[in-house]
């Protein structure tokens, strides 16, 4: 196996609220992701799935960060969350539109994430098989939000075809998948949304991501990293909990927990 890289950094990059926390308070937000690269080794993008993205703006954005700099995408929402007759189509354009940013060796993953409403039935077992094989020229990674998805047939079908499952750290709540650990393909990704049991199911976007890791915490989900880099060659770790900047300082001191476990080429610096 090629020597494991662990990467770690937030979902997300261009909030505003982050200024003052993280990004200078003068820094022109076109120069976030610039900056942000000289602190963290990747990003994961999740306007991907509110817009169609852009070959252009995926190629300016790689073209503006360090050339060992890589990008996840999360996949558009009509191939998850809003799914029409029409998909096959949306996924096309989604292929077209990315894979300049994969020509550039940037781009380490497209995320699947599918909604809590995606239970376990013939019917979505047979789409994502479908929507995966539609995607299959890209290094894929999928995430429930329904525990019902793990099943022994699941993690054999993913590892065949060399997806990535996703672990998650959520909160303690029936029906959320587990904090699995299963390595399907050659590249593992966690996120990390946080422990707000509260806000989860009534909150928004915000409320339902606002929680700040314990050191504690931390120094259990640093292990549990460590041991998943001694199984693949890829480990992403993405920080989800962004108000107020916890995703930040939350990565920046799991990474500080990291240098003592893992050797220092493993790591970003």
């Amino acid at each position: 196996m090629a020597e494991t890289r662990v990467l770690t950094g937030t979902c997300g990059y261009s909030y505003e609220e982050w200024r003052g926390c993280f990004y200078p308070m003068k820094l022109p937000k076109y120069e976030y992701l610039r900056y942000y690269s000289l602190v963290f080794p990747f990003v994961e993008l999740d306007f991907t799935w509110y817009a169609m993205p852009q070959e252009r703006n995926l190629v300016a954005m790689a073209e503006c960060t360090g050339s060992d700099f890589l990008f996840s995408l999360k996949a558009h929402r009509s191939l998850t969350h809003e799914v029409g007759e029409d998909w096959r189509d949306r996924a096309a354009e989604f292929s077209g539109s990315i894979r300049a940013l994969q020509r550039t060796g940037r781009l380490a993953a497209i995320l699947i994430q599918m909604p809590f409403q995606f239970s376990y039935t013939a019917e979505n077992r047979r789409y994502l098989s479908e929507l995966c094989a539609s995607l299959e020229e890209f290094p894929l990674a999928v995430e429930f939000r329904n525990d019902g998805w793990y099943l022994p047939r699941v993690f054999e079908g993913f590892e065949r075809r060399r997806i990535a499952l996703v672990t998650v750290d959520r909160p303690d709540l029936p029906g959320l998948p587990p904090e699995s650990q299963h390595i399907t393909a050659p590249l593992a990704y966690y996120r990390l949304h946080g422990r707000n049991a509260e806000q989860w199911w009534k909150g928004d976007a915000t409320s339902r991501y606002d929680y700040d890791y314990s050191d504690t915490e931390l120094s259990a989900r640093a292990q549990m990293i460590a041991a998943l880099a001694r199984k693949t060659s890829l480990v992403l770790v993405a920080f989800n909990n962004y108000a107020d900047g916890r995703a930040v300082s939350n990565a920046q001191t799991l990474t500080g927990m990291l240098k003592k476990l893992l050797p220092p080429s493993a790591l970003h610096d």
